[in-house]
């Protein structure tokens, strides 16, 4: 189907052998079942070690790309050494290293099949190593420098930087930044002092999506958090539900929108994915009618990627969304660049073309089908437990063709909607809003 031979007793020829077999590990998903379990393919053995998975690792991040030193395993407060670490900006960003890896993504009838490897597999494709924020992203105000930290300065202060509730439950100090575009997010990344520092990418996200399908086998990320193994020594469940379930008439009111969770939340987790519990202000519980009865939310971490889904919507960088009127071609048309040289709010300008989305809005049924593992949904129609999971937002422009940005998955108020599938294309690329965010990521390759 795309040029690569891969029917399926081909595949099994090329890839079931002696000699590659225990190279991969993968899934594949039946596109015809409503059923979110996904089916492992590949090396039983590697889908109980996770390799590649297992070396994702929080570290800091100087300016330059390389790493100032590594994080503990089980506490991003430590060095790897157990001496306390600098998460303050000192040191630099305070990022996850995704390491190098291969991938390959083919359609056998009903069947959407992705793979992972460590190694340089016939026919796979060659990931380079990439850096993704372990927190939301927020500003270093003096210099208009996106960072991830974890401090309570007032130079780091998130949000859209008011002070009014400095001193408050409220507070922004310690939050992710919001209420800034798309391109000043970029502009903000690369003024640490290259191109290769950018805001959320849509290549970063599609990793973190596909990384977490093969290693849980589901579509389903907002499953119960399940740290026991399966009989078999699988992973099983999901990462929780997120910070997802505000009431959202209560959080209007409450501070409107802004974010509320602190960048670091996670850090007892190190690497591990997991759940810390938050309990909100008590500003907040009397806003809710339920001033003496404490009202918490899930804040979940990925491979050390906090808030992965959930809390404020995450803008995305290297995709460009192109949706034409009814009238003037009934398209919408998905673009994306893995070059960072390339990004730009226009058009699709040294874009390419992965395919057509869906034009309506609802639960994702199935994804735009190709080679690269393209996330963006080509149907909708599913529901909160079928197919994808997640939701899928958008709208037809009126007359001409408008391009949009992509938002990603979710704020504290969506519920079932939000998960790391849900993409958000209604708006501009000079959106602003208080629950868009973004992250930073530090791309090492241009490619």
């Amino acid at each position: 189907m795309f040029g690569l031979g891969l029917g399926l007793g081909l595949h099994q020829n090329r890839f079931g052998g002696v000699g590659y077999s225990n190279l991969w590990y993968g899934v594949k998903i039946n596109t015809a079942a409503s059923t979110y379990n996904a089916e492992r393919i590949g090396s039983p053995t590697l889908h109980k070690m996770l390799p590649w998975h297992n070396k994702w690792r929080r570290c800091i991040l100087k300016d330059d790309g390389t790493v100032n030193y590594y994080l503990h395993q089980n506490n991003s407060l430590l060095k790897e050494d157990g001496t306390p670490a600098v998460l303050d900006g000192t040191d630099g960003q305070w990022m996850v290293e995704v390491p190098e890896h291969y991938e390959m993504f083919w359609q056998e009838g009903d069947y959407l099949c992705a793979a992972i490897s460590e190694y340089a597999v016939p026919s796979f494709t060659r990931i380079p190593k990439l850096y993704i924020s372990a927190g939301e992203a927020t500003v270093h105000r003096p210099t208009n420098k996106l960072s991830c930290v974890i401090s309570n300065s007032t130079e780091y202060r998130g949000g859209n930087n008011a002070t009014a509730e400095d001193v408050t439950d409220k507070t922004l100090l310690g939050k992710p930044a919001t209420v800034i575009s798309r391109t000043n997010f970029r502009t903000y990344a690369r003024n640490r002092g290259s191109v290769n520092w950018n805001c959320y990418t849509y290549d970063a996200h599609r990793i973190l999506f596909w990384a977490y399908i093969t290693e849980y086998a589901n579509t389903h990320c907002q499953l119960p958090f399940n740290s026991q193994l399966t009989s078999d020594g699988y992973k099983q469940g999901g990462l929780g539900k997120g910070v997802t379930d505000l009431n959202s008439t209560f959080w209007s009111n409450w501070n409107g929108y802004y974010p509320f969770i602190n960048i670091g939340i996670t850090t007892s987790l190190g690497n591990n994915t997991g759940i810390i519990n938050y309990q909100m202000p008590a500003s907040y519980q009397v806003v809710a009618g339920n001033p003496s009865t404490p009202i918490s939310v899930e804040v979940p971490s990925y491979r050390g990627v906090e808030n992965p889904f959930g809390h404020i919507w995450k803008n995305a960088d290297g995709i460009n969304v192109l949706i034409q009127s009814v009238a003037d071609g009934n398209l919408t048309k998905v673009y994306v660049s893995n070059n960072p040289n390339n990004f730009q709010d226009a058009d699709g300008t040294n874009y390419e073309l992965v395919g057509n989305a869906s034009r309506t809005g609802g639960y994702v049924k199935s994804l735009i089908v190709d080679n690269k593992g393209t996330f963006m949904p080509a149907t909708v129609g599913a529901s909160a437990t079928t197919y994808y999971c997640d939701y899928f937002y958008t709208s037809i422009p009126a007359s001409g063709t408008s391009t949009r940005t992509c938002l990603l998955g979710g704020n504290a108020a969506n519920g079932a909607s939000a998960g790391l599938g849900y993409a958000f294309t209604y708006y501009t690329p000079s959106i602003t809003y208080a629950y868009f965010g973004s992250r930073l990521c530090y791309v090492t390759e241009f490619r």
